[in-house]
């Protein structure tokens, strides 16, 4: 992905939104062409010239100062992610170091496995780069889907929730997980603009999903974090979970996301019949021969 173009459709997106009322500006009278302030008026509020901000709305943002940045950023009413991600678009790639995408499989720590493991009542798994989901547990499997099933190009959250069926009939608010969805992979293309693999993505879902590309033209920037999910399992129903995100100590690039129920809720009472339902399922196969070709549970 190219970063100049990045940076470009960033801001000219900010721009968008905001109207003059919104900064303190009259409206005035007179028609506008495009939807946002216009450059001059953001440039004059940032205090900076109208050519300058116009260089960095084209993509040149390879030398501008932290101070100019903080200034925009302001105007545009950034959030922290938001602010993130602009200082990363600006960031020559010699000032990135670090950021070279590494073209071996990401794979978990055997600590963090285990505790996966362990944590046989609470669905959860690991996102990796490019919102790869690259470890899991059994009752996370049992909640979202069978991961060691899926072919490999396919275990990715972001290629499950435009392309897999499954995933608008589970998530309830449909809507709501995908546009989260396409502000996460947004951050991913910010810390990694030369990974091929998430251009490959970007670039498939594009073209399968009508619902990514729209969403994908609005630049929303999202940041991993906590809420609420609700969800309509085919086995149990209707369940309200609780969403917490962790980041493993010294993984930079891997993300621990765990769902629970309140305790004594209608929820938690539909997690333990999951639980027990994936442990019939597991003795059912267990008792049954492995057939050749089977997937076995590695994470690749």
């Amino acid at each position: 992905m190219d970063q100049r173009t990045e940076l470009s459709e960033f801001l000219r997106s900010r721009r968008a939104r905001l109207r003059p009322e919104d900064v303190g500006l009259p409206d005035g009278t007179s028609r506008r062409r495009v939807p946002g302030l216009r450059r001059e008026e953001l440039a004059q509020l940032a205090g900076v010239s109208t050519a300058y901000y116009t260089r960095l709305e084209q993509g040149h943002g390879e030398n501008v100062s932290a101070a100019v940045l903080d200034a925009v950023a302001r105007v545009l009413r950034l959030g922290p992610a938001e602010r993130d991600h602009l200082g990363r678009l600006t960031a020559p790639a010699r000032r990135r170091p670090g950021r070279t995408v590494s073209a071996r499989p990401q794979r978990v720590r055997p600590g963090l496995q285990q505790l996966l493991d362990a944590m046989e009542g609470v669905p959860a798994y690991v996102l990796g780069r490019r919102l790869d989901i690259i470890a899991w547990n059994r009752i996370g499997t049992a909640l979202l889907g069978d991961f060691a099933a899926m072919p490999p190009e396919q275990r990715n959250m972001a290629w499950h929730v435009f392309l897999d069926p499954a995933a608008r009939r589970l998530f309830v608010d449909w809507e709501g997980k995908a546009s989260d969805v396409v502000g996460l992979l947004r951050l991913e293309a910010g810390r990694y603009p030369d990974d091929p693999r998430l251009a490959s993505l970007v670039g498939e879902l594009s073209l399968k999903s009508e619902d990514f590309r729209s969403l994908w033209a609005t630049y929303r920037i999202k940041d991993k974090g906590q809420g609420t999910k609700r969800l309509h399992h085919p086995v149990v129903g209707p369940l309200s979970l609780q969403y917490e995100t962790l980041y493993p100590a010294g993984e930079s690039d891997q993300v621990l996301v765990t769902y629970h129920a309140e305790p004594g809720s209608p929820s938690a009472e539909s997690l333990r019949l999951l639980a027990s339902w994936d442990a019939t399922e597991r003795r059912s196969e267990s008792a049954e021969p492995r057939r050749t070709g089977e997937p076995s549970r590695e994470v690749r």
